[in-house]
C-alpha cells in the first residue's frame, strides 16, 4: 500500500491522547494523560437509538511519579464520559493496584496483569501504556536540566533505552557511542 492522501475521504471516528508532563518538585513529577475518542458521523444504537457526532469516551490520568526511582507513588482516575457512563465509571479504581510500580522493563506486562480484560477498562489501560514512555520522556527532560545529570547517565541508557528499538540496539552504532563514551568517562 502507498500513503493514502485523506483530504477527500470522509473521516468518522477520532481518537487522540494527550500526554503532559509538569514538576511537581525536587523529587517528583506529574504525569497527566487524557483520551478522547469521537464519533464524527451520525451512528444508531442497535435499539435503532440514534447517537448524533460527540465524545463517547473521556479518561484522564494523573500519575506522581518519584523520579529517583520512577515509581508510581500516587495516582488520580476520572472518567468525564463514558458509553455507558455508571458501568464504566466503576473502572476509575481499577488502577489503583498499579500504585508502587517503576516505570521499567516489565511495566506493561504487570499493568495486564493489574487491570487487563475484565479486570478494567481498554481505554484506561491504553492512556496509562501510553504514558509510560512519555513519563520517561518526562522524566528525562526533568534530569536534563541539571547538567550534573550526564555523570548517571549509563544507569538510564541501559536500563531504560538499550535494546528497546533498532535505533537502540545493543550492537548498533547509537548504544556503542554512548556506551563506550561512559565507559571512558
Amino acid at each position: 500500500m502507498t500513503f493514502q492522501e485523506v483530504n477527500d475521504l470522509e473521516k468518522i471516528h477520532n481518537r487522540n491522547l494527550d500526554i503532559s508532563s509538569y514538576v511537581v518538585d525536587d523529587a517528583h513529577i506529574l504525569i497527566t494523560g487524557e483520551l478522547k475518542e469521537r464519533n464524527l458521523v451520525t451512528v444508531f444504537e442497535r435499539s435503532g437509538e440514534t447517537i448524533d457526532p460527540r465524545v463517547f469516551h473521556h479518561m484522564q490520568i494523573q500519575l506522581l511519579i518519584k523520579t529517583a526511582e520512577l515509581k508510581i507513588v500516587d495516582l488520580h482516575v476520572e472518567i468525564p464520559g463514558a458509553p455507558h457512563d455508571e458501568v464504566c465509571r466503576e473502572m476509575q479504581t481499577s488502577l489503583e493496584g498499579i500504585k508502587g510500580l517503576v516505570i521499567a522493563p516489565g511495566f506493561t506486562a504487570k499493568v495486564k496483569k493489574i487491570a487487563g480484560g475484565t479486570q478494567g477498562c481498554v481505554h484506561l489501560t491504553t492512556l496509562l501504556l501510553s504514558m509510560a514512555p512519555a513519563a520517561l520522556q518526562g522524566y528525562w527532560i526533568f534530569e536534563a536540566q541539571d547538567r550534573s545529570r550526564v555523570l548517571e547517565a549509563s544507569f538510564e541508557i541501559e536500563q531504560y533505552l538499550i535494546d528497546t528499538c533498532w535505533a537502540w540496539r545493543k550492537q548498533g552504532p547509537l548504544a556503542e557511542a554512548v556506551m563506550s563514551g561512559i565507559s571512558r568517562g
